[in-house]
């Protein structure tokens, strides 16, 4: 069965793992295409705007440079379940799954700002879990917010995301002020300094600041979504659900650590969620973000349902489901 090869870490699921990438991307290499007029594109924030600069405009070099961040990310996505073993099995699979969450809007294999800010959450979130049973002051948090910090000088909204320094810091700390305080700290400082370079080079800050604005509440165009790509979406949606539904019932039967790196991984979820349908400058490109910790869930699920059948079905629709959305996308 398909879903029972591809469960373990053998060389056969890396292969499989780079045949998925490459085929789920092919696409992107053969119609490569400019970003949407969306806010961060019509008004990049400063580190985004220097790779914009870099690429002038040339749409096949932004996919090889995403395509390059897709494959670091997959690989710090596979890191932190080797490093902090909250599935409890050695795994290949949050990789895998996160691959096909790359693919399933096509428009979103472009040079875009979120992939980056991406791989700043996932190193943040690792850094948090890190302070796991530290004594005395953790100063990972001040870490986590910095890079929080810094990937939202890519993609602003990642800044909302500093609510999971406040989350980490009830889920795994006594909770203390100082803590607090080092994390919005932690957050601010990679603002000042940006700031202060501005007022060094005579740049004028208030469109800086404006541009802030404008990316955490302005209005980007609203993707116009296929019928397959919804129907995929509902699809995705129900398992997710189903897994996650898995994970809380079997949740108090884990290690600590688990259950807490479960717990700030639900809330990095839903901050998602919650942004996608309450802010106006947030659009499909929050997938990159939400298929982080939905990778995950799926990931325990699929290893560790007893039902044979179901998971089988589950995985492999998605999978052809996703693959079918690419290849209507070609042609």
């Amino acid at each position: 069965m398909f879903l029972k090869l591809i469960r373990g870490t053998n060389p056969g699921v890396i292969f499989l793992i780079i045949l998925t990438l490459g085929l789920f991307w092919i696409s992107a290499f053969l119609n490569p295409h400019l970003p949407g007029s969306y806010i961060y594109e019509t008004r990049p924030m400063p580190f985004y705007g220097i790779i914009k600069f870099l690429f002038n405009g040339k749409p096949l070099p932004g996919v090889i440079f995403s395509f390059l961040l897709l494959s670091g990310m997959i690989l710090l996505v596979t890191n932190f379940n080797t490093t902090v073993f909250f599935i409890n099995e050695r795994t290949f699979l949050p990789a895998l799954i996160y691959v096909l969450f790359s693919a399933l809007i096509p428009q979103n294999q472009t040079l875009n700002p979120v992939l980056p800010a991406a791989l700043f959450l996932m190193l943040a979130v690792m850094r948090i879990m890190d302070s796991y049973r530290k004594p005395g002051i953790a100063f990972n948090f001040f870490d986590a917010g910095i890079l929080i910090s810094f990937g939202s000088l890519f993609y602003a909204n990642l800044v909302w995301f500093g609510i999971l320094l406040l989350t980490g810091i009830a889920l795994l700390r006594t909770v203390n002020i100082k803590e607090i305080a080092i994390s919005f700290l932690g957050l601010v400082t990679p603002y000042i300094m940006i700031i202060g370079l501005f007022y060094v080079l005579g740049k004028d800050i208030g469109t800086f600041l404006a541009d802030i604005k404008e990316n955490l509440f302005g209005y980007s165009p609203e993707y116009s979504f296929t019928r397959l790509t919804i129907v995929v979406l509902i699809y995705s949606a129900l398992i997710i659900l189903v897994s996650i539904g898995f994970l809380i019932a079997r949740m108090n039967s884990k290690k600590i650590q688990s259950r807490k790196t479960f717990s700030l991984l639900i809330w990095g979820f839903v901050i998602s969620l919650v942004l996608y349908f309450s802010l106006p400058s947030v659009s499909v490109e929050i997938i990159w973000l939400t298929g982080i910790p939905a990778s995950y869930f799926l990931a325990h699920y699929f290893v560790f349902v007893k039902d044979k059948i179901l998971p089988e079905i589950f995985f492999t629709g998605f999978y052809l489901l996703v693959l079918l959305i690419q290849v209507f996308y070609i042609f």
